[in-house]
């Protein structure tokens, strides 16, 4: 029997990978002359690194860069692909909202300065291509800091340069290329975002994840104001319209900077991660997908690792399994309405749930293993 373990992280407790080796110690435990394919996952936020570096034999480097409030961070890419050529990072490595204390979060100052030095690191790695996952950030400067980090330089009315964060961009007159020196004739950037919001308005970056970066209504309101003279910006500087291109308003905006000044295309998180581990052939002649994640909920369904996986599998005709930290009763029916075969808690069944936060992958793996016994 060949069983893939793909498992997304479960946020605050276990890795992706962690999971995936509880999950096969499970199985093992049930059937212990299963063949088990470890393939932990990510959906083009945290972990994407991580899991790509580690399916495709790649390599992990390390520098320091500018964090979200302007103070040193380490912040690591993968390089990876036979050549490395290739380099993946994760925008939440150098700006993510982990990376600000909580009594300090603020999104008018906060900057992807940090993403930019990244963006330069991997090219002066030997990167031909660049794949930037956008999610957790803790910014709302429309990816501005970024494009400063590379040589633009945003400038006021009386042609000086604005400080960093997002609410400097009210003050946005024109954007200076001159000093812009990324070779952006030789590299490809392309995006990973489940995210579809447009830049501005009701729907926008500032409206719909301000609040999560700390913004009061009012900061809202301010935010929205300087993307909307951002977007217009650059729309007459660049000629490219990003106020309500779908995607823009992914990271704080850095989906609107990345389309407009390199004229990057995005994709779906868990597409662009599935395809790069080549999940088709590793999934191939399987009897048996195990995933989860830290919660299955409405979320689950729209674009999250576990419908996207969901769809593939039901494609080739292999059964998938989904364990959840928790399960929401109605996001459990509509999974097995789109073809899961089963949706498993591991707070239930005598195990409570300060018992699973405490001892995450003993639970994982006993939760497994009865699972497997009972399908197997």
């Amino acid at each position: 029997m060949k069983i893939i373990i793909a498992p997304d992280s479960f946020k605050g407790t276990l890795t992706a990978r962690q999971a995936a080796l509880a999950m096969a110690a499970g199985v093992r435990q049930a059937l212990p002359d299963a063949e088990i394919v470890l393939l932990p996952l990510a959906d083009g936020g945290e972990g994407t690194t991580e899991t790509l570096v580690t399916a495709t034999d790649g390599e992990l480097v390390t520098r320091t860069v500018t964090g979200p409030l302007g103070e040193p961070v380490q912040a690591s890419f993968g390089l990876i692909g036979a050549d490395r050529r290739t380099a993946v990072i994760e925008m939440a490595q150098a700006a993510g909202l982990g990376l600000v204390p909580a009594d300090r979060r603020d999104p008018r100052v906060t900057t992807t300065y940090g993403v930019g030095e990244l963006m330069r690191a991997a090219t002066d790695a030997g990167a031909r291509e660049i794949l930037v996952g956008l999610g957790g950030s803790a910014t709302n400067d429309g990816g501005a800091g970024a494009m400063q980090a590379l040589g633009a330089r945003f400038l006021d009315a009386q042609g000086r340069e604005l400080p960093h964060g997002g609410a400097a961009l009210a003050r946005l007159e024109s954007i200076d290329l001159s000093a812009f020196d990324f070779p952006k004739e030789r590299i490809t950037i392309r995006v990973a975002s489940d995210v579809r919001n447009p830049l501005i308005g009701p729907d926008g970056a500032s409206a719909v994840y301000g609040p999560q970066k700390g913004a009061t209504p009012d900061m809202v309101a301010e935010l929205d104001r300087a993307l909307t003279q951002y977007a217009q910006v650059i729309q007459r500087d660049l000629g490219c319209d990003v106020a309500d291109l779908p995607g823009a308003g992914a990271a704080g905006g850095l989906g609107a900077a990345l389309a407009a000044f390199f004229g990057a295309t995005s994709r779906s998180g868990i597409d662009v991660v599935m395809d790069t581990v080549n999940f088709e052939a590793k999934a191939r002649g399987a009897d048996w997908v195990l995933t989860g994640e830290g919660y299955l909920d409405r979320q689950t369904l729209s674009g999250k690792l576990i419908a996207g996986l969901l769809a593939r599998c039901r494609k080739a005709g292999v059964p998938v399994i989904a364990f959840g930290g928790g399960v929401e009763e109605s996001a459990a029916a509509a999974l097995i309405a789109q073809g899961l075969t089963d949706a498993v808690s591991l707070v239930g069944g005598g195990v409570t749930r300060e018992e699973a936060l405490r001892d995450p992958a003993r639970v994982l793996q006993e939760t497994t293993a009865r699972t497997m016994t009972k399908w197997a």
